[in-house]
């Protein structure tokens, strides 16, 4: 089964969203899907939220809200996740690309977004993201998907990974 899925992993602050992101700017294709930034506040990282590619947006996670599922200091909303991420993973069409970006602890909480992510990369959409370079069971078995090409990167990396995105993309 050839890869139609492509993953970038890498450790934190690496670019993975980053690259992610330049490469969707850059899609001339019909795109779907959503991306994950940094909260700050007063400087300091507080949190993350999520941004649908349409412009919809929520908080993913946040060390002031209350929540039974925590990573590190940061409590995770389940129901931003699944209202607003999750929908967005979903193409209307065959040819549009899904865009993932992350495939993470905190995402992996909701048992929604792990059904949704195994339909869309076994969809015949192409699907582009970032996957955790450390997880659990279902992040490592993400990873070794015959239909995902893993692309790994580091911050001196990242941007000769973009090029290869391109040229992969034809875009």
């Amino acid at each position: 089964m050839p890869a139609n899925n492509i993953l970038v992993t890498g450790p934190p602050r690496s670019g993975k969203s980053t690259l992610i992101e330049k490469v969707a700017q850059g899609i001339s294709r019909p795109a779907t899907g959503f991306f994950t930034q940094e909260l700050r506040e007063k400087g300091r990282r507080v949190g993350f939220s999520i941004t649908t590619l349409e412009g919809k947006t929520g908080v993913l996670a946040h060390q002031d809200i209350k929540s039974r599922f925590r990573v590190g200091k940061y409590r995770v909303r389940l129901e931003d996740l699944d209202q607003i991420a999750v929908p967005s993973m979903l193409p209307s069409t065959p040819d549009q690309i899904v865009v993932v970006d992350e495939i993470g602890k905190m995402e992996c909480f909701s048992r929604l977004f792990k059904e949704t992510l195994i339909k869309v990369l076994s969809s015949a959409n192409l699907v582009i993201g970032s996957v955790a370079i450390k997880g659990d069971r279902f992040i490592q078995s993400i990873k070794k998907r015959d239909d995902v090409s893993l692309v790994s990167i580091t911050e001196k990396t990242r941007d000769a990974a973009l090029q290869l995105f391109f040229e992969k993309l034809q875009l």
